[in-house]
């Protein structure tokens, strides 16, 4: 599989973008507005690209470039899938020049996903920490 690695996505690969996230259940509602106005408020985004431009692997980072990382929507294109892109994609983000001396990098994924994770040192022994959350109240929630 030939790929290349690009950190800046063109207006067709930003449609393809919101194209893969309308495949996931933690994405399908994203909207193109919405989708680049996160891509400009993103730190660091990396997209894997086929021989014809064409994006096939997304992931991006939220980081302060010293003490904390967060990498989020580590995507895959379904027709993509289970030929090692998702490794790939996560040893682009490990091994970042701007990430190499941040103290953490954290994730959200399913349990299912732990293991994949756990192949770069990911581990959900993280002591006392509770994740919380705080979600957007919709008109008309109380």
């Amino acid at each position: 599989m030939t790929y290349r690695v690009v950190t800046q996505l063109t207006e067709n690969q930003i449609s393809e973008l919101v194209d893969l996230y309308k495949n996931e259940f933690w994405s399908q509602k994203r909207q193109y507005q919405d989708v680049v106005k996160m891509l400009a408020a993103s730190d660091i985004t990396i997209g894997l690209v086929d021989e014809s431009e064409q994006l096939i692997g997304f992931t991006r980072v939220l980081t302060d470039f010293v003490y904390r990382a967060t990498i989020y929507d580590v995507i895959i294109k379904p027709t993509h899938r289970k030929i090692g892109l998702g490794a790939k994609l996560l040893d682009v983000v490990i091994n970042h020049p701007q990430l190499s001396a941040v103290e953490q990098l954290a994730l959200y994924c399913l349990p299912e996903m732990i293991p994949f994770y756990e192949r770069w040192d990911f581990t959900t022994k993280v002591g006392e920490l509770q994740l919380m959350y705080r979600g957007k109240k919709l008109s008309g929630e109380v």
